[in-house]
């Protein structure tokens, strides 16, 4: 049995997410792992928090998952670069990023954030890294916090609106308006963020074309950095879930949401936007866009870290890890994640070490979802083999089908298979 510890599997460290659990209400289509009215604890949970992070930053064999298997095991087959991802973008080329996401992090008191930030600037070189939390338009508390989380070095953040249609936000369980989240995206302008993320949802109750258009023109109008649209998923166990079962909502058809998706690529492309994957659009700023070879000036780089199947640190309650050959996920019990790191243990609940097919298929998965796709030499570098040797079948299936194309350097999404893209994800999924 050999144990790993987080600085023997992080020799390069260069992503990190930090989960904030804690909400001021519950929203009805949400199962992550987040806890509402449980400000009575935030105190603690930061405590154990940054006990952890120090554990990590200062121990050279912290306490870490068991894993049994030999020395060789622990290695890629080749060290992962990613060197090209159809044309020049390289992992290297990607800063440091951290990202706090939730749950809600500016629900913490700023004292507290402020506590989990400098904790974590004993980790990453926070000047010149991609800082980003997530934050919900009903708990930014104006021009002082957010001045405060630029000063404490978070340079980007991520607003979870959702929708411009207040009734709509009410069936969601938002805490906040449309007027507020306005005000808020305003706020945060003023006072010097220039990297703000709005994610919102389409395929809504009660949603329909001509309302989804008019917030995009309307989102459009305030020349907002990058969107992240996602559609609608309604999750077994949510309140969301009970009510359509019942029929107290309902949600539009999947040819609704269908066209849904496309009028938001065609306004967004109008409007000069790169979809740069799936679901995110960033604008270009400076960037000089080659046959979208390289990133938009303000795409995610911590999310494109994902989706390149980087190896990355998870901290907190329930967060997920991944290094190598091993994915690992921290307790989810906010209880017990304390419990554990004040008895000097790492909070970790379980731990699946990971296979060849895993590896490929996740490179794959993932990498689809960038619109440059999946690069010859960054799958052989990340999986060890061609990427022809391993899914020749695949390929020409999906090729036949005109649902992913191919060139000189690599494979991507077609715009039939993007909108279909789960259905060709899991031709690569063993």
């Amino acid at each position: 049995m050999q144990t790993l510890t987080e600085t023997s599997v992080y020799p390069d460290l260069k992503h990190l997410y930090v989960h904030i659990p804690f909400c001021q209400t519950r929203c009805a289509y949400c199962d992550f792992n987040t806890f509402a009215n449980r400000e009575d604890f935030m105190t603690r949970y930061v405590a154990a928090l940054c006990a952890h992070l120090e554990r990590i930053a200062t121990s050279q064999t912290p306490p870490s998952p068991a894993w049994s298997s030999t020395a060789a095991d622990l290695q890629p087959s080749v060290p992962f670069s990613a060197t090209d991802v159809a044309g020049p973008l390289r992992r290297a080329d990607l800063p440091h990023t951290v990202f706090l996401g939730g749950g809600t992090p500016t629900a913490l008191p700023i004292a507290l954030l402020e506590k989990v930030m400098q904790r974590v600037s004993t980790l990453f070189p926070l000047a010149q890294a991609e800082v980003t939390s997530e934050a919900n338009p009903g708990t930014v508390l104006g021009d002082e916090y957010l001045r405060a989380m630029r000063g404490m070095g978070i340079n980007r953040l991520s607003m979870g609106v959702q929708s411009l249609h207040d009734p709509t936000l009410r069936i969601l369980g938002r805490i906040h308006t449309a007027a507020e989240a306005r005000a808020s995206y305003a706020t945060a302008r003023r006072v010097g963020f220039e990297n703000i993320n709005l994610d919102f949802i389409f395929g809504l109750p009660g949603q329909d074309l001509d309302q989804w258009e008019a917030a995009l023109r309307e989102l459009v109008s305030w020349e907002i950095d990058h969107l992240a649209l996602y559609s609608l998923i309604v999750e077994p166990g949510t309140p969301l879930a009970a009510q359509v079962a019942a029929g107290r909502v309902v949600v539009p058809t999947d040819d609704a949401t269908a066209d849904m998706y496309e009028r938001a690529i065609d306004i967004l492309g109008s409007a000069g936007y790169i979809q740069y994957e799936v679901s995110n659009w960033a604008r270009p700023g400076n960037s000089a866009l080659s046959a979208s070879q390289i990133l938009p000036a303000y795409a995610s780089r911590h999310n494109v870290a994902y989706w390149l199947n980087a190896d990355y640190l998870g901290v907190g309650a329930g967060a997920h890890s991944h290094s190598r050959r091993l994915r690992w996920a921290d307790e989810r019990v906010l209880e017990q994640f304390a419990q554990r790191v004040r008895r000097g243990e790492a909070p970790i609940a379980e731990t699946t070490p990971l296979v060849q097919s895993d590896v490929e298929g996740e490179t794959m998965m993932m990498g689809l979802r960038l619109s440059t796709g999946v690069g010859y030499r960054h799958f052989q570098e990340r999986c060890g083999r061609a990427l022809e040797e391993a899914f020749a079948a695949e390929l020409a299936e999906l090729v036949g089908l005109e649902l992913i194309e191919r060139d000189d350097h690599g494979v991507r999404l077609t715009e039939r298979g993007r909108m279909i893209g789960n259905t060709v994800f899991a031709r690569f999924l063993a």
